[in-house]
């Protein structure tokens, strides 16, 4: 009998691979049922951006040629768009492949990554399969009057010690949808040393409408050891050709660029993404639907006599008063797809995507159906 588990390395031996969202044909065809809505995976309910796939349609035409292996003319419009040169930047397959690359590039035994608790689930499992060890400071509690749940970012500080090489922080958080201050954040920076490198995880940025809300490419110039990524997943609505994108200094991307493959991001995706960029008629859309979608759910979920974390991104994480995971079960059953987030040490609550307002009120009148049995 093979024995390969034997044989592999030890950060992958013992790792608990992630768990995506269940997709709408696999739930269709487990229960035999039709018309399901999935808001699992904070998806942009409206499709991808129109220029964005007109781009995409255009270049399926010369598939049979490799792509541009840095993206050219991608990081130029990138570059641009953050005032960086476009040495400062690096493509990825989603923004996930460039937290990849820095837990490969930084990351070995012997050494830690910092990360909040309740934060993006890939951290952990990337620092875990470099051999790393990963620490998860307890978040803020959940009853803290101004961000239950959010990053702690004084004992995120106090965590980092001479072995911590990465801190990983995503500002919104998933799956929570809680956010820093520029003030906080900024102080943070300041007490790192600069040999361990700051990962901030902006893949829902463009959805936030506060103000004040802090760019962290802005401190770029002031902290060479700071990487901030940035996805097409979202807002833009390319989550199915995994593109998205770090800036940082030129050392930092050059050391990067060591550990990447070579044409890693696909033609489709370099041309849907620059067209997508432009799209800015499109992009108002989004966060202007996007908007009402959380103060349509937050007051239907205020009618049903539940909460939700606060959140400037495309999601609510939902607080029940009870196991969420019996609820999730029961909704997929009425033909509607969240997302559980006891994986994330959250066990009473329930991710929610904003949908469309027809999409919304599917979801708040299964909610409703389930909690009543």
């Amino acid at each position: 009998m093979s024995r390969l588990i034997d044989r592999t390395a030890p950060g992958i031996a013992g790792l608990r691979p992630y768990v995506p969202g269940k997709p709408v044909e696999e739930l269709e065809r487990e229960l035999g049922i039709f018309d399901s809505l999935k808001l699992a995976s904070n998806e942009n309910p409206l499709g991808p951006s129109p220029l964005g796939w007109a781009a995409v349609q255009e270049a399926a035409g010369e598939i049979n040629l490799y792509p541009d292996d840095l993206g050219y003319r991608l990081r130029g419009r990138l570059a641009e768009r953050h005032g960086v040169a476009p040495e400062q930047l690096l493509l990825g397959r989603g923004s996930s492949e460039v937290l990849d690359l820095v837990a490969r590039t930084f990351l070995q035994p012997g050494v830690n990554a910092v990360f909040s608790a309740h934060a993006f689930a890939m951290y952990p499992i990337f620092t875990q399969a470099a051999g790393a060890s990963g620490r998860a400071v307890p978040a803020l509690p959940a009853d803290h009057p101004e961000m239950p749940c959010g990053h702690d970012l004084e004992a995120m500080a106090e965590a980092v010690d001479a072995g911590t090489r990465v801190v990983f922080i995503a500002n919104p958080n998933n799956p929570t949808g809680t956010w820093l201050e520029a003030g906080p954040l900024e102080a943070f920076l300041a007490r790192v040393p600069e040999d361990v490198v700051v990962v901030l995880d902006e893949a829902y940025f463009e959805y936030v409408t506060r103000e004040g809300f802090p760019d962290g490419t802005a401190w770029l110039a002031a902290h060479p050891n700071l990487l901030v990524t940035r996805t097409f997943s979202k807002i833009y609505g390319l989550a199915g050709l995994r593109i998205g994108y770090g800036v940082g200094s030129a050392e930092l991307i050059a050391l990067l660029n060591r550990a990447r493959h070579p044409f890693n991001v696909s033609s489709l995706a370099l041309a849907g993404a620059e067209a997508a960029l432009g799209d800015a008629q499109f992009i108002a859309r989004s966060v202007e639907e996007n908007a009402r979608g959380l103060v349509q759910l937050r007051e239907g979920l205020a009618a049903l006599g539940l909460e939700a974390l606060p959140s400037v991104a495309n999601f609510l994480c939902v607080r029940l008063g009870r196991p969420g995971r019996p609820l999730y079960e029961a909704l997929m059953r009425e033909g509607v797809i969240v997302r559980p987030v006891d994986n994330y040490g959250l066990p009473d609550c329930l991710r929610v995507t904003v949908g469309a307002e027809e999409e919304n009120r599917r979801l708040l009148e299964a909610l409703a159906k389930v909690l009543e049995g």
